[in-house]
């Protein structure tokens, strides 16, 4: 009679091997991870591990995690943020920051911020903001735009004048370019870390 596999369990194992060692286990390193007499064990393991998504296998074998393995944090339900209500935790769903947060991988990267001027817009220093380049900017967008050579964070904003970038903080005034504008990106997202 087969023995059951705890699938969740040899998961857990996979991500703990994967951000320790920073790649996949080989299937010998599996045989002992798992506690595998056989590599054929292995290869059934790393066979259902492919078809629910969490390994992509090339047609050489090779193994490489996906973000479901990688990336994955347990949603655990919905709360108030107005009047309190009863919570209750019940797992709803997993969810990879990255999925969640990034429409296209290949044209999206992360800045730091420095400076105070969009701090009415929620963006403070210290804050990553997640840019897509590539893509045209509307009207009261945030992009990052290099201007006159010098590269900043701010609302866009086209009227009868052109272009003019706009902060969020009372104490800053709006720019127009003289010369020059490029536009790196349009802000997706913004992480905050509390310590």
């Amino acid at each position: 009679m087969p023995r059951t596999i705890n699938l969740n369990a040899k998961i857990q194992q996979l991500r703990f091997f994967l951000h320790r060692e920073r790649r996949l286990p080989t299937y010998r390193e599996m045989l002992d991870l798992f506690g595998y007499r056989s590599t054929n064990a292995v290869a059934g393991l790393v066979h259902k591990l492919v078809a629910l998504g969490y390994i992509l296998q090339d047609n050489e074998g090779h193994m490489a995690p996906t973000r479901k393995l990688a990336g994955v944090v347990k949603l655990l339900g919905a709360v108030q943020a107005g009047f309190p209500s009863p919570a209750e935790e019940e797992l709803a769903d997993v969810l990879s920051l990255d999925e969640y947060l990034i429409r296209r991988p290949e044209s999206t990267y992360l800045l730091t911020v420095n400076g105070d001027s969009m701090i009415e817009a929620g963006i403070h220093p210290g804050d990553i903001v997640l840019v897509e380049k590539g893509v045209a900017p509307r009207n009261g967008q945030i992009v990052v735009a290099q201007v006159d050579g010098e590269w900043t964070l701010k609302y866009y904003m086209k009227d009868r004048a052109g272009v003019r970038l706009d902060p969020a903080n009372r104490n800053y005034r709006f720019i127009r370019p003289r010369q020059s504008l490029t536009i790196g990106g349009i802000v997706r997202g913004v992480i905050r870390r509390y310590e």
